[in-house]
């Protein structure tokens, strides 16, 4: 069970990446979101928000395991939360390349600056909520911006 979470944490070992963890975590939310997802979202929307509701509660569960296997709070190798916030980001947003890449940035700007309350969240909440939460808010924060974007172009 160890390898399956270690596994899954880090976004099918991308978070070992030496350079930008959590940026190669953040690609992978990109291909999951694009070609596992999307297609659910873009035909049934509400049952795909509940599929990822119902799976960010183990996200947060395997997210505080691995803190518990690194021995480390929020370990830049767990990228189980860019891979879950990507998804957030690009959620009923358009899916060309150009809206990729710019919900990939977005998404990357606010999980690096993290806006209230994403900054609280990282600092005060422990375990694998805290880890999932303050990305959550991160792809929110990208969705919405992508969003209007996408409306006035």
């Amino acid at each position: 069970m160890r390898q399956v979470i270690i596994f899954l944490a880090t976004g099918a070992y991308t978070g070992y990446s030496p350079v930008a963890p959590g940026t190669a975590g953040s690609v992978v939310g990109i291909l999951v979101g694009y070609f596992l997802c999307a297609p659910i979202w873009q035909d049934e929307p509400m049952i795909f928000a509940a599929i990822f509701a119902a799976a960010y509660v183990p996200a947060c569960l395997i997210a505080g395991r691995a803190e518990q296997i690194f021995m480390q709070h929020d370990s830049s190798k767990i990228v189980l939360d860019e891979v879950f916030g990507m998804i957030a980001t690009m959620f009923l947003n358009p899916l060309g390349w150009q809206w990729l890449i710019g919900g990939f940035v977005l998404f990357r700007i606010f999980d690096i600056i993290k806006p209230f309350p994403a900054a609280l969240i990282d600092r005060k909440m422990p375990g694998g909520p805290g880890v999932m939460l303050d990305d959550l808010f991160a792809g929110i924060y990208a969705n919405i911006v992508l969003r209007v974007a996408a409306h006035l172009l």
